[in-house]
């Protein structure tokens, strides 16, 4: 008697353990596919992002911009000359319509600890990069993805595939919000200008 009552106890608390589980999984990941679906989006202004005090913002206000999108990173060894090029970058085109959309991110070796918000903004100043607007941390690779980065990796996707390898990955999109191309986490920004100077 004592055995089945304990088999009936375990089983319950087994049922109430996967009960718990997948309804605050599937609350998670619904949470993540919120917008259009990554591989049916016709461009980038479909998707609402998250600044870094947590406001939404719709791409749409990019329309008739070039934009670049990279996943930055404070503590990457690659930081500082991208930063400095970021800046450089942004101090030539911007008047001409050039946008750069920086998306931290901490899946690379946790090499984005700062916090969104104030404590992002700091370090940003602090670092002197003056690199566009900066968003809510998202990850960029995996199931819990931000949409817009399902999307860019599926219309533009790597070398070896369509995750991301590494901080400061870059994206450049046209006026009309479509990816044209993707360019890998060594690639100095001011190398990509030439292709900037096309679609202006």
């Amino acid at each position: 008697m004592a055995s089945l009552l304990h088999f009936f106890i375990g089983a319950l608390v087994t049922a109430f353990g996967t009960y718990y589980y997948y309804n605050h999984h599937i609350q998670i990941d619904s949470s993540n596919m919120s917008g259009p679906d990554p591989k049916a989006a016709q461009s980038i202004y479909e998707f609402t992002v998250k600044d870094t005090h947590g406001n939404d913002v719709s791409l749409d206000k990019y329309k008739g911009n070039v934009v670049l999108v990279v996943n930055i990173a404070s503590k990457c060894g690659l930081t500082k000359n991208n930063y400095a090029k970021l800046t450089e970058l942004l101090e030539k085109y911007e008047s001409r319509g050039l946008r750069i959309l920086n998306f931290p991110c901490n899946q690379f070796n946790s090499q984005m600890p700062e916090a969104d918000g104030e404590a992002m903004v700091c370090h940003l100043r602090d670092a002197k990069a003056n690199i566009g607007d900066v968003f809510q941390k998202v990850d960029v690779n995996g199931s819990g993805a931000a949409p817009l980065y399902q999307y860019l990796k599926h219309k533009q996707s790597g070398t070896l595939g369509s995750a991301i390898k590494w901080n400061f990955t870059k994206f450049l999109v046209n006026k009309d919000g479509i990816p044209v191309d993707r360019y890998a986490p060594t690639t100095d920004p001011m190398d990509i200008a030439k292709d900037i100077e096309k679609l202006l």
